[in-house]
């Protein structure tokens, strides 16, 4: 029981009191009843104005990413297209990094410096507008971005389909077209539109790129607008912020309800199921269908990358890349001289780190209430694992620092404008990508071992440490492998709790490109690009020992 009360507790701390602190400012502001919080905010013109932004970027970059992630996952899931894994490993890529070194990769790209585009000779004039900072640029990458959250989801649908129902309508006489429009599609309606309603609270609770492509442009979206009004106002504006905060979370929650009521007006059930379909032979066009997978790697991920390394390796911004102008001074400024760069690393480290382990140690405890022990309330527990990572980061981070603007009770200890508040934030908001996993390889473990254990009188805690977390430990691991590299260079949470100190790689990321030094930044990300794939490869090597669809990128 003691077990038990606490992991409900640890639950009950990371998610539903900062979310009910939130609510309480809305209600009751400074500690007394008033509306002037929610007047000074929904009477701002400003905040219609960004509101307007985000459900344009939201919708766009949630179209975008759905058509692009759908046709990817058709196309390697019911064709015998060769090559799939390396092409799962490498079009996942961009979901794994952090939205603002995606958006730097491509700015460094595209800009009127790249030194890509200088060495090619088809750069534009210095001084001249980057075609980035504008709603497309925004929606575009966006796009990119969700386009492999979309594709998982969808992938995993696509392996539950029944290959019966495929093969009765191809010997029928249907065409391959006429089986993917009437059949496929239609069962696939589900995935579909949940992946939707997924990318959709992604695009608008997304940080990292409006900040490094909207706010030159002066274009601001909710997140963007908060993080303005904080920088600007301090503590004063929290009251106001949390009111663009619960906004931004209704949004996010519209959309989710959308999408179950969309669900509910069509029974998407199968009633049995088989082994998957056989994928459709694409005989010449196969290799035309192959060249265009590998055409859209280059474009989302290597050209980037290869412009974002190039910037990394000039010494100051427009000068062109050749022998006598290359240089590592970068990397090693960032690494040694910076001070607040190389404390970044450390921090994010330490935080990644100690969230991960935080998350594993949780995980199994919790994960054992969920799968093997359910009653009446695991399912609410389970749902408040998921609100925080449901909802855009934003919200999460001023639900930290109000709930946090004030000492401990008891304890009186402040934890506001320190690491701490960080960390509070990282295990509320990463510790459902440990859970899921580790649900997922108890759900597949025969629970005879642990229930003879128990006969033989062996209690929970010792049941759990030596038979338990053995059976699901690369489950859950590899999910706190996710929690680190997912954390490592996170930007929208630490955006908003950062203080003097306290500084995460993306917070320097975002700090070197807004004071103008792009090189630095660029150094940064490539060095964060590499260690988040360096991972993705080690943990593949141990990927046969996990339940299907712990490693997202392993096909």
């Amino acid at each position: 029981m003691a077990l038990i009360a606490g992991v409900t507790l640890v639950v009950a701390t990371l998610s539903i009191l900062p979310m009910g602190r939130l609510v309480f400012e809305l209600v009751m502001p400074q500690g007394s009843f008033s509306l002037r919080p929610i007047q000074t905010a929904m009477g701002s013109s400003t905040t219609w104005t960004a509101t307007w932004h985000s459900l344009q970027v939201g919708v766009g970059g949630t179209l975008l990413s759905v058509v692009l992630g759908t046709s990817v996952a058709l196309l390697v899931s019911l064709t015998d297209v060769r090559a799939k894994s390396p092409f799962v490993l490498f079009y996942v890529v961009p979901l794994l990094i952090a939205p603002q070194v995606t958006a730097l990769a491509w700015l460094q790209l595209f800009g009127p410096a790249s030194p890509f585009l200088k060495l090619v000779g088809l750069a534009p004039a210095l001084g001249s507008r980057n075609p980035l900072y504008s709603t497309t640029g925004i929606i575009v990458l966006l796009g990119v971005q969700y386009g492999p959250l979309v594709f998982l989801m969808v992938r995993a649908g696509l392996r539950k389909l029944p290959r019966e129902l495929v093969e009765a309508a191809l010997s029928s006489g249907a065409g391959r077209l006429t089986v993917l429009r009437t059949i496929i599609l239609p069962l696939m309606t589900p995935s579909i539109i949940g992946a939707t309603a997924l990318a959709f609270v992604s695009c608008v609770g997304n940080f990292g790129i409006p900040a490094f492509l909207g706010i030159p442009a002066n274009y601001l979206v909710l997140p963007t607008l908060i993080y303005q009004r904080l920088a600007g106002g301090g503590p004063a504006v929290l009251s106001e912020v949390a009111v663009l905060s619960f906004l931004i979370g209704l949004i996010a929650i519209a959309g989710i309800l959308a999408q179950d009521y969309t669900s509910r007006r069509r029974d998407y059930r199968i009633a049995s199921t088989s082994l998957p379909a056989a994928p459709f032979e694409l005989g010449g066009w196969r290799i035309c269908f192959e060249i265009l997978m590998w055409s859209l790697i280059v474009v989302v991920l290597i050209l980037p990358i290869l412009g974002l390394f190039l910037t990394s390796l000039v010494s100051a911004y427009g000068i062109p890349l050749n022998a006598k102008t290359v240089t590592l001074a970068n990397y090693a400024f960032v690494m040694f001289d910076h001070t607040a760069a190389s404390r970044a690393f450390l921090n994010s480290f330490g935080l990644s780190i100690a969230a991960a382990l935080f998350a594993v140690v949780l995980a199994v405890p919790l994960a054992y209430l969920v799968t093997w022990r359910v009653r009446w309330w695991t399912n609410f527990l389970n749902l408040s694992v998921e609100l925080p990572y449901a909802l855009p980061g934003v919200v999460l981070a001023i639900a930290s620092l109000l709930l946090f603007l004030k000492p401990l009770p008891i304890l009186g200890v402040q934890i506001y404008n320190t690491i701490w508040i960080i960390f509070y934030a990282y295990l509320a908001r990463f510790l459902v990508l440990a859970v899921r996993p580790t649900i997922s390889g108890l759900h597949q473990i025969d629970r005879s071992l642990e229930e003879a254990a128990q006969v033989a009188g062996a209690k929970l805690l010792y049941r759990m440490r030596s038979i338990i977390f053995p059976l699901v430990a690369p489950a859950t691991l590899a999910g706190g492998i996710l929690i680190f590299m997912t954390a490592f260079s996170e930007l929208t949470v630490s955006a908003l709790l950062w203080a003097s100190g306290s500084e995460t790689i993306g917070v320097v990321i975002f700090s070197f490109e807004q004071g103008g030094d792009s090189n630095y930044a660029a150094a940064i990300s490539v060095l964060t690009v590499a260690l988040t794939f360096i991972l993705m490869l080690f943990t593949s090597l141990f990927a046969r020992h996990l339940p299907v669809g712990v490693l997202p990128w392993r096909d």
